[in-house]
């Protein structure tokens, strides 16, 4: 009888363990993902423009994505930076996208167009809570 007992507690533990580790992935798969790159240019406007070229590329192979740019004020050193955030649905689609746009030979161009116009002082990837 206790040999009964603790089979069917080990199983319901598995199956606990199990129904939350698919959640766990279910759920990170389908949680908003933001990419921040963080540059340095002399010329804001024209970084701006370029990037429009870049999102007209991301929307040709239908890239699920939403960019801004901003420009930093009252930010003491880092005042006039310019920050890109490029938002994803999931984790699964930034990382579908990096590899389409990587086999792209205009975007491949692009990026490197846009070394003339910009450092880059940060590259990170934020998921939202």
């Amino acid at each position: 009888m206790c040999a009964a007992i603790l089979k069917r507690t080990l199983f319901a533990l598995m199956s606990l363990t199990i129904l939350l580790g698919v959640s766990s992935t279910a759920s990170a798969q389908k949680t908003t993902v933001i990419r921040v790159v963080i540059v340095k240019t002399d010329n804001p406007a024209a970084y701006a423009q370029a990037l429009e070229e870049g999102k007209a590329i991301m929307k040709k192979l239908n890239i699920p994505e939403t960019t801004h740019v901003y420009q930093a004020t009252y930010a003491g050193p880092n005042a006039g930076s310019v920050a890109v955030s490029i938002e994803y649905p999931s984790m699964v689609a930034l990382a579908e996208a990096e590899a389409k746009l990587r086999a792209d030979k205009d975007y491949v161009a692009w990026l490197k167009g846009l070394d003339k116009l910009r450092t880059i002082v940060s590259d990170s990837i934020y998921r939202e809570l």
